[in-house]
């Protein structure tokens, strides 16, 4: 077998094979050989099969096996030889010309294939002692804490039915049908949604318009969506609701004691207040997180400058840009909407996929000289909250993780990750500074993870998720019509 590299320019490589006619005709011989005590032919005894009647009746299709098992596990024996690694699976040319592979299945004409790829890059590890960052720390008080749990309590709080009309508090069950122009719009619409006047959790101007009504009203409210309403046909617009108020409710006394606990399904008060600070304490953390885990990789991107492969880039992209598109259509805005176009945003997301490919092979390179590895019990776990997004769907997804490697690489990869982050903490200089929780929420305009996508659009949302694997959480997508906010009664 001959091995002839016909391209190497920079990541790039082209490898031509030829295996001669006569090698080929010997590997058909020695099969022929293994299946002729095997096979049932009429008219001859078993083993007695003449060579030639033999290869004859199953020479093509012997052929066709060797041919197949030769592509599939020569590519990876010659990369080794060669002491290389492919970025992606290697393509695979053959002839296409019917004669020709015909004459190759009959071991007449030598076999050749180009195998074209693109090698990951040498990368030669730097020193980490140089990386400093800052932790930021935030104490909670009992006062924050206190404040979550009245929140808890507010929500948990009974209400019941009154007489009169309806004031701030009180808690008021309705349909409405949203309308813009007289016609109702998607998610407009909606039967019994309780809503507790005051609360601002509907749109500007919504709430204050049914103070005053009691049961078996019904009214029309007059409102303007905000500007920068998320669904693009709501923003800015004046819509009218039809609203029949089915029942008003004045709400129950609000305590912090052990019945309410119960009422929650925990043992006290005590035990309340601890799972709250736990809560705000994990929020915070996973924020602190976020923050140290930027300021690592952005480091470690001014450290390191080397050519990325372009396959692994584009499919970053790839990635990426999908996720733009999806959400500008789910929001009904453009680029143009977000302050860019789309020339600009494109050129922005190919620096973050470029940025976000470097920093990967950078990271499992220190993952791999660190012995860094993701184990079992991490993927079960791993796979188990996966399944717990989805009740219902659990033979499926599991079925799914069985027959598709690149399921469960794409579980590991964000474990193996943090678990190199981990590692790099224990070596690198940290300093904790205690701020405040203002401080530490603070979400400035183009701050993430990438310095390069601070102007990419659209930020808020699109952004958001594409830099989701380096500490970036997706913001929350906003409902299309005044529905309640999703925070709204949450222990958080």
């Amino acid at each position: 077998m001959q091995v002839i590299e016909t391209l190497a320019e920079g990541l790039k490589r082209e490898i031509k094979v030829v295996i001669p006619a006569k090698d080929m005709e010997s590997k058909l011989n020695e099969r022929l050989a293994d299946v002729k005590d095997k096979v049932r032919i009429n008219g001859f005894r078993p083993g007695k099969v003449p060579p030639a009647h033999l290869k004859k009746v199953y020479g093509k299709s012997i052929m066709a096996d060797l041919v197949n098992e030769i592509v599939r596990e020569q590519p990876t024996q010659i990369l080794s030889s060669r002491g290389e690694k492919s970025a992606t699976q290697p393509e695979i040319a053959m002839t296409e010309d019917k004669d020709e592979a015909e004459k190759i299945l009959a071991a007449e004409k030598d076999f050749e294939f180009t195998l074209s790829y693109e090698v990951l890059p040498p990368i030669e590890l730097k020193s980490t002692k140089g990386i400093k960052i800052t932790r930021e720390v935030v104490d909670i008080s009992d006062d924050e804490v206190n404040e979550q749990v009245l929140k808890v309590a507010e929500s948990a709080r009974s209400y019941e039915t009154k007489k009169g009309k309806a004031a701030d508090g009180d808690r008021i069950t309705m349909d409405y049908v949203g309308k813009v122009d007289g016609v109702a719009f998607d998610g407009g619409t909606d039967q019994g949604a309780e809503l507790v006047l005051g609360s601002g959790r509907f749109i500007p101007g919504f709430e204050e318009q049914l103070v005053g009504t009691k049961a078996g009203d019904e009214k029309t409210i007059t409102v303007t969506f905000p500007a920068d309403y998320p669904a693009k046909n709501l923003a800015g617009a004046e819509a009218t609701f039809d609203v029949t108020v089915k029942d008003v409710a004045a709400p129950g006394e609000t305590e912090i004691n052990d019945e309410l606990a119960k009422k929650l399904g925990l043992e006290s008060a005590d035990r309340l207040r601890e799972i709250v600070r736990g809560q705000i304490e994990s929020q915070y953390g996973s924020l602190t997180r976020q923050k140290v885990k930027r300021q690592i990789l952005d480091q470690l991107d001014e450290m390191y400058k080397f050519d990325t492969p372009k396959s692994l880039v584009d499919a970053e992209y790839n990635g990426i840009w999908s996720q733009v598109n999806n959400d500008l259509a789910q929001s009904g805005r453009s680029f143009e909407d977000e302050g860019t176009t789309e020339d600009k945003a494109q050129e922005e997301y190919k620096t973050l996929a470029e940025r976000r490919v470097r920093l990967g092979l950078v990271l499992s390179e220190i993952g791999e000289k660190a012995g860094v590895e993701v184990s079992e019990d991490e993927m079960q776990r791993a796979i188990y909250e996966q399944l717990r997004q989805y009740p219902g769907q659990e033979k499926q997804i599991l079925e799914f993780f069985r027959s598709q490697p690149g399921a469960a690489a794409s579980i590991r990869a964000p474990i193996f990750e943090e678990k190199v982050i981990d590692h790099l903490l224990t070596e690198i200089d940290v300093t904790d500074k205690k701020v405040t929780k203002e401080e530490l929420l603070a979400d400035e305009e183009g701050e993430g993870s990438d310095k390069d996508a601070k102007k990419a659009a659209p930020k808020k949302k699109a952004a958001a998720k594409a830099e989701a694997s380096e500490g970036e959480e997706a913001a929350p997508k906003k409902k299309a019509a005044p529905k309640k906010k999703a925070s709204e009664g949450d222990a958080e």
